[in-house]
């Protein structure tokens, strides 16, 4: 019996792609690449970051050095008898023991916004709100 020569699978012909086509490939080439940018490992900054964010950590942090701005700017004296509080829209929040000592810091206002201010660029603090309250 006579061997039949053996023969390569036939191939379709080349088709030229079509804009649909050339449509198709491109998103699933932006969704490949989306995919391996959500699988990448991230770096250790971005993680911290991230925590500092979703647990207020910067908050904490930046109260804290609030509260030595305010000591310094107002005397350890006047820091013993008053609280700071948070900053909304550039006023801070002051709770004050007595009303002696708000009187006192409401005419010394202006010169504590502009000693804080100088201290704390980044607060943006253009006044402040006294209160009385516990201070403890």
């Amino acid at each position: 019996m006579p061997e039949e020569p053996h023969h390569a699978p036939s191939r379709p012909p080349f088709v030229e792609p079509t804009a649909a086509d050339w449509v198709y490939l491109e998103g699933r080439r932006r969704r490949a690449k989306a995919w391996t940018q959500r699988q990448r490992p991230k770096s250790m900054a971005t993680v911290v970051g991230q925590l500092m964010i979703r647990r207020g950590y910067g908050r904490v942090q930046s109260a804290g050095s609030l509260a030595a701005a305010w000591s310094e700017v107002a005397g350890e004296l006047v820091a013993g008898h008053t609280r700071v509080g948070a900053i909304r829209r550039g006023v801070l929040a002051v709770t004050v023991a007595n009303s002696t000592l708000m009187q006192e810091l409401v005419f010394q206002k202006p010169a504590l916004v502009a000693k804080l201010s100088g201290r704390c660029p980044e607060l943006k603090l253009r006044d402040m709100r006294f209160r009385i309250g516990p201070v403890e």
